[in-house]
């Protein structure tokens, strides 16, 4: 059955202030306890299941088989980076060590100038082990790869460098706004302004060109690497050219909401609060919170949701209710809350000793090329994570 927007909203809001005068503090406390205790086991089971020279990718249920990479690729930062917020909450020593061990596996990545991902690769990896057990090597490996980012820059376009190709094509994915935080953090600590300057370049040529009126963003842009044109606006994992691939969507709003936060340039609050708007108020947005795959995918109500784009938007709702005003605040609390208690149900949460160890089910990687769907994912392991931990120190004090 149809339901006009109005009413969809009306409801939604209606279940999302329910939910929140519900869940007391306690209740959140312990629901958080709840997820940590189980999480810590599941990385314990999924360290047993691990080669000690490979990083956790995703699981095949079917074939009872561990997924893994090697540190090239773009997720391997994921798995050292859950370990460390593990042991950043619960001190077990175990998930400590793995974390180091895991960690070091990334070092080479520093010289990787072939990827935009370092970002996700050495921040939450290195950055996380710099941040809880803070080392002058960690602090040397996290400046050279923000060099290494960095070469990706183009000043004609204005943008780093998503995905290599053809010679005149320079192809910029929205999920690029993730990595500026490296950036960010590599001016803070060596007082070199060029890598400040690339990131608000780079986040000033995507809010021109990578959104939509209604706030919704293209997957992927392609410049011309000559004169900076945009010559395409497409997708590479939507529903289509004009849709709004759900995790996309998360990617913006959390990089914005970084970005705003290491330049307090209300321009970039803006745009966080218009994708924020985007997604709150999006009649395709389930009432319980976790979006499908892509909020035009053509099969709704029946299409595939994505536990992974609901981490990334919970965790970057609850940074992003902190800059804004009451009213807007609460909304994205009330939505923050509301992933995280049906994340931690029994649909996406796995049963300890299952799904490899994973912690979340049903995540949509590549779904139009049939790559990772329906599968466990570390980035929503992570992020999940995050989202506890943020509630946890930012609203349970």
């Amino acid at each position: 059955m149809h339901i006009s927007k109005t009413i969809f909203i009306s409801y939604l809001f209606f279940t999302l202030s329910a939910s929140s005068q519900q869940a007391s503090k306690q209740e959140m406390r312990k629901l958080i306890d709840k997820d940590i205790k189980i999480a810590a086991r599941q990385y314990k089971h999924l360290q047993q299941l691990l080669p000690k020279d490979r990083l956790p990718r995703s699981y095949d249920s079917v074939k009872n088989e561990l997924i893994t990479s090697g540190s090239e690729w773009w997720c391997s930062g994921f798995y050292p980076g859950t370990l460390w917020y593990l042991y950043e909450y619960t001190k077990d020593k175990s998930l400590q060590t793995e974390a180091l061990r895991s960690t070091t596996l990334l070092e080479k990545e520093k010289n990787n100038t072939g990827t935009h991902d370092l970002g996700f690769m050495m921040g939450c990896s290195y950055g996380n082990a710099n941040r809880l057990a803070p080392k002058p090597e960690y602090k040397e490996i996290l400046l050279t790869s923000a060099r290494s980012l960095a070469t990706r820059f183009n000043s004609k376009v204005g943008c780093i460098r998503s995905w290599n190709s053809k010679t005149g094509d320079f192809i910029v994915i929205i999920d690029n706004m993730m990595n500026l935080e490296l950036l960010f953090w590599a001016t803070k600590v060596s007082g070199d302004s060029s890598f400040y300057k690339i990131a608000v370049t780079h986040a000033n040529t995507t809010l021109k060109n990578h959104f939509r009126s209604d706030h919704s963003s293209y997957h992927v842009l392609n410049y011309d690497e000559q004169t900076g044109a945009v010559k395409e606006k497409k997708t590479a994992q939507g529903a289509a050219n004009s849709s709004a691939w759900a995790r996309g969507q998360a990617w913006g709003l959390y990089g914005y909401t970084a970005t705003y936060r290491e330049t307090k340039d209300l321009v970039y609050l803006e745009q966080a609060k218009n994708i924020a708007d985007f997604i709150l108020l999006n009649s395709n947005l389930p009432a319980d919170g976790i979006p499908y795959w892509d909020f035009n995918a053509p099969n709704i109500p029946d299409a595939l949701r994505d536990a992974s784009a609901a981490a990334i938007l919970a965790s970057a709702l609850l940074e992003l209710s902190k800059y804004t005003e009451k009213s807007r605040a609460d909304n994205y609390l009330r939505l923050a809350e509301l992933i995280l208690k049906t994340l931690s149900g029994p649909t996406y949460r796995a049963a300890p000793g299952t799904n490899g160890g994973f912690i979340l089910k049903h995540c949509v990687g590549h779904l139009p090329a049939k790559s990772e769907v329906d599968v466990p994912l570390t980035y929503a392991d992570y992020y999940f994570i995050e989202a506890l931990i943020r509630y946890k120190n930012w609203y349970l004090k």
